[in-house]
């Protein structure tokens, strides 16, 4: 749960003790979303149930994560819904794989460093998705020939450095009209995932950068904030037929 005062937010598990500098209170274990609970301050909290665009904010980091807009475009350009069979692989602190399998998916991601997956497994299960999502220790591309010889995945999304060679085997670990998405912040990498998506014969190959402006409003007017541009990233989409 979350409890939430004003601009501040506090993930606490029911039936611990909270404290801060607004006081202490005991979350009590049968706690409900809606409710009010108070510190020995008189400070109001109010309960929230976590949802998915707060796992950006609350999951334990072991480097960025990918922002809740290009997660968003994934699952949109995809459609990750239930009873999706996903394969991920760039696992890092989960914020993607954990919201494609709270969309209904069942996902198995893959994580070289043995250190981000246990952080990762835990994350999944503070997502309430630790059943649907398999993170498994180890590089994907050791897999490659065991996973292309089972019954499919629905969509393919990448998010590592080495995603132009996965892409190779997509038309192997899709099923018919699945679906192959990947990002990276760098756009030669994009390029390269471009160029080999078109040489295995994916179909709807489609290269877009994602772009963000926050508006501001005041008395003078109303304009894109002065902040620097919102870049995130580059997402390659594609199709295997």
């Amino acid at each position: 749960m979350l409890l939430v005062h004003e601009d501040r937010e506090h993930l606490v598990q029911p039936g611990e003790e909270f404290g801060s500098d607004l006081g202490v209170l005991e979350v009590p274990r049968d706690v409900e979303p809606g409710q009010a609970l108070e510190t020995h301050l008189g400070t109001e909290f109010h309960v929230r149930r976590l949802r998915g665009p707060d796992l950006f904010h609350h999951f334990e980091r072991t480097g960025a994560p990918m922002v809740p807009r290009d997660i968003g475009l994934i699952i949109g350009e995809t459609g990750v819904s239930v009873g999706d069979r996903v394969l991920d692989t760039g696992t890092g602190t989960g914020v993607l794989a954990a919201s494609m399998a709270r969309a209904g998916a069942t996902v198995v991601s893959y994580e070289r460093n043995a250190d981000f997956a246990d952080v990762a497994r835990e994350n999944m299960t503070l997502g309430g998705v630790a059943s649907s999502v398999d993170v498994r220790t180890g590089d994907l591309r050791d897999d490659l020939e065991e996973l292309a010889d089972g019954p499919g995945f629905d969509v393919l999304t990448l998010d590592t450095g080495n995603a132009p060679e996965i892409v190779a085997h997509a038309p192997d670990l899709l099923v018919d009209g699945g679906f192959v998405a990947v990002y990276s912040p760098f756009v030669e990498t994009a390029r390269e995932a471009n160029e080999v998506a078109h040489e295995v014969g994916l179909s709807n190959v489609v290269t877009r950068e994602t772009i963000q402006r926050e508006m501001t409003f005041d008395q003078r007017g109303s304009r894109p904030s002065t902040a620097p541009v919102g870049h995130t990233g580059y997402l390659l989409f594609a199709r295997a037929e």
